[in-house]
């Protein structure tokens, strides 16, 4: 008996260690594929056909290990809230251990599985620009609010920037206003790319592009390179993203305000390229219904229609095609008493398309070339049908940008891999446009008054030289360039010199410094008004500014960035607004003219503290003083300008708690904006006074929380936004409009819009 136990128990222990010796392990590595960056906090699935599921969570180093598997046919899945779910079949032999690298790409960007390696997670695409400031995937995704979902309410936290408008996506860079910043779209300058409701003050804007589209967004505060031109205060470069080329994917997404749905995918069996479309419906009238106090019918509804394709005709040739279509509309029928010159309804309308061609016949020279056109059209009625304003707006432009690297180890235009680059950059742009509008205003249903009315065809041309150079050893970075410009209307040219030059002082320690000159031709519909000039000239700016950075670690920095902007030629109406002359209300004449008339300076500093990363803690505070100051040459008035905020601080947050759980928090403070016109305030009352600007709002204050929550199913990813809304219940009031002034007291009226109040707001993503 004795022996027969013996004998089994050997049995057992060699039947258990041939089974050990046939058990598998699955190992691997999880980065994200914007840079490259180990992520941690990951959930990690293999799952067998027959239901088996082995779980684990990647550690720090982005490494996870799954072991004692049985050999078979399986599906790894790696998931976390904020990125696409990568799925990966595979099967296991007796003993084997197979180990995986996983490419995580962000919810706002295409699948893919290769890296995107950066050197830093601060350093734009290209080094030529002293004050760029980059925003992209999840931080992009999170201070978009889930309210408005719109892209550029992400660049509205950025250092510099500044807005008192929940309902405005358009916003003020160091004082100077919207019209002076510029948007491109994959190197297109583009118009007027909003929903709106144009030639009036009733509306916001929201973005006509889709942030689902959208790859990056850089913004350029100062001293930009020579390589953009004709605006004068900043430059947002937007570059939309191709289509995913692993596999077909469809998202469907619905919040408080809009729904909408997005597909991609690879073209052809071959994969050669990719096809992108998005489509969205808004519904916001709903939600102004409940928040617009008064009892106001309100009634804003927006839609769109995006795509794009891409597609390589060889691995130097690439083609792509952007369209975009989209409508706004307005109807206030039913709102009040409306006068004879209230609008009633209104409808904008924007179209664009771009057409490209991107050829890269060696590593070190690189070629772009686009063809766009773009359409605006708007008119706005009465109550009674009566046309108070229309207009139409047209471009055709075609741009040519190539780039010579002289370093053959380095790509073309930067390639973000930590290899310095010294490339000569060289570009041509040819813009044709058409401008037409009218504005009305009734004394009767029979008698209208003409206020403004423009029409007229201009063509822009524009070329630059910009060349890069590095010395002693990489540390020291200088850019130089030209850029001259030509209108056909005024019949002005300009020549504007830009130069910047980085210096690594130590491997954490950079100094960087910016100097340009920047000129921007007046739009044709002032050109062309009957309150114009064809002789105004273009406004004009010289910008200097100086940057001290600390990298406190590779994922750390902390900034200081000082500015000065000098612009002169600003055009402006010196008699537009009613003001005490000799102590006689002064009233404006109907139709006030535009004058070169205005000089001014934007000085200040700002400082922000960033911490950048896929893990953990991610965010920034920052702090901007300035002062934007004008000085009227008619009237001989000094101001603050319209758009000064002396005192601006932002505060944002993200962290990933659990692999299916995101929290973020965004917190702005401004100081307040001037009341613009000749106002004082006297025992809370308001009269018509002598200065201009002189009156500011109260200080704006908005905190917004976010939380975002994941479930990964079979075939389907499923998330929850859930978004909390001015947290705080401050009431932010904005400034609309003087409705009427009395001549001989000076007493006025003045309206003032309350922005959202405290507001919860949902949203839902399904994605296969």
């Amino acid at each position: 008996m004795r022996g027969i136990a013996i004998a089994a128990l050997l049995l057992t222990q060699s039947a258990v260690a041939q089974e050990a010796g046939e058990r598998c392990a699955v190992t691997g590595s999880i980065v994200d594929a914007r840079g490259g960056e180990a992520l941690a906090n990951v959930a990690v699935q293999l799952s067998a056909p027959g239901g088996t599921e082995l779980k684990t969570v990647s550690d720090a180093t982005g490494h996870f290990r799954l072991q004692s598997i049985a050999p078979g046919e399986y599906i790894l899945s790696a998931s976390t809230v904020g990125y696409h779910v990568v799925k990966q079949s595979l099967r296991l032999a007796a003993g084997e251990t197979k180990d995986f690298e996983v490419v995580l790409s962000s919810d706002k960007m295409a699948r893919t599985d290769t890296v995107d390696v950066a050197a830093s997670p601060f350093d734009p695409a290209r080094e030529d620009s002293p004050s760029a400031l980059v925003l992209s995937g999840t931080d992009a995704a999170n201070l978009a609010s889930v309210l408005a979902d719109d892209p550029l309410r992400a660049v509205q936290s950025l250092p510099g920037v500044s807005s008192d408008n929940d309902f405005d996506v358009r916003f003020s860079v160091r004082g100077a206003d919207y019209d002076r910043v510029g948007l491109y779209l994959d190197d297109i300058l583009l118009h007027q790319p909003f929903h709106m409701v144009q030639s009036q003050n009733v509306t916001g804007s929201a973005s006509a592009f889709n942030g689902d589209m959208v790859q990056e967004l850089e913004l350029d505060e100062g001293a930009f390179p020579a390589r953009f031109g004709d605006k004068t205060a900043a430059v947002l470069d937007v570059h939309t993203r191709d289509g995913s080329l692993t596999e077909p994917t469809f998202r469907i997404e619905a919040s408080m305000s809009n729904a909408g749905g997005v597909a991609e995918g690879p073209l052809g069996r071959k994969k050669k390229g990719s096809w992108l479309v998005s489509a969205r419906y808004g519904y916001l009238q709903y939600l102004l219904s409940r928040i617009v106090s008064g009892g106001t019918t309100l009634a804003f509804g927006l839609e769109d229609a995006q795509s794009r394709f891409a597609y390589d005709l060889s691995s130097t040739s690439k083609l792509t095609l952007y369209l975009l279509e989209s409508y706004s509309t307005l109807s206030r029928v039913g709102s009040g008493n409306p006068g004879i010159n209230s609008l009633a309804t209104g409808a904008y309308n924007f179209t664009l398309a771009n057409f490209g061609w991107r050829f890269t016949p060696s590593p070190k020279f690189v070629l772009n070339a686009h063809a766009a056109w773009m359409r605006e059209k708007f008119d706005n009625y009465d109550p009674t049908a009566l046309p108070l304003a229309g207009g139409y707006y047209g471009e055709w432009v075609t741009t040519t940008n190539a780039s010579w690297n002289w370093s053959a180890a380095s790509s073309p235009g930067g390639s973000g891999a930590g290899v310095q680059a010294s490339p000569l950059d060289a570009g041509f742009a040819l813009r044709r446009m058409r401008d037409s509008g009218f504005d009305t205003q009734y004394v009767s249903a029979t008698f209208p008054r003409l206020l403004d009315l423009s029409n007229g065809t201009a063509t822009e041309t524009e070329g630059y030289l910009q060349q890069a150079w590095n010395a002693w050893h990489g540390r020291i970075h200088v850019t130089t360039g030209v850029h001259v410009e030509g209108e056909s209307q005024g019949g002005v040219t300009t020549a504007l010199p830009a130069a910047s030059a980085t210096l690594a002082i130590t491997a954490s320690t950079r100094v960087q410094l910016g100097w340009g000159q920047y000129a921007q031709y007046q739009d044709l519909s002032v050109l062309t008004s009957i309150a114009g000039s064809r002789h105004l000239l273009p406004l004009r700016s010289n910008h200097a500014l100086g940057a001290v950075e600390q990298r406190l670690n590779a994922r750390t920095r902390l900034r200081a960035e000082f500015y000065n902007r000098a612009d002169r030629d600003i055009a402006d109406r010196p008699y537009l607004y009613p003001r005490l002359v000799n102590g006689k209300v002064f009233v404006p004449p109907l139709v006030p003219v535009w004058f070169n008339s205005v000089r001014g300076y934007a000085r200040g500093v700002e400082t922000f503290l960033q911490r950048k990363s896929a893990n953990g803690f991610t965010g920034w505070i920052s702090w901007a003083w300035g002062r934007t100051g004008m000085r009227d040459g008619i009237t001989g008035d000094r101001f603050p300008s319209d758009f000064d905020q002396q005192n601006t601080i932002s505060l944002y947050g993200s962290y990933r708690l659990r692999p299916s759980v995101n929290i973020s928090l965004h917190s702005s403070y401004g100081s307040g904006f001037p009341i613009p016109g000749y106002l004082e305030l006297v025992n809370g009352t308001y009269l018509i006074g002598a200065s201009r600007n002189q009156l500011r709002m109260p200080y704006y204050e908005r905190t917004d929380l976010r939380i975002n929550k994941s479930w990964t199913r079979d075939k389907w990813k499923i998330a929850l936004y859930g978004e909390l809304v001015n947290l705080t219940n401050r009431k932010n009031l904005l400034f609309d409009t003087i409705n009427s002034y009395n001549t001989a007291t000076g007493r006025t009226s003045i309206t003032l819009d309350s922005m959202i109040p405290i507001i919860p707001s949902v949203g839902m993503l399904l994605e296969r």
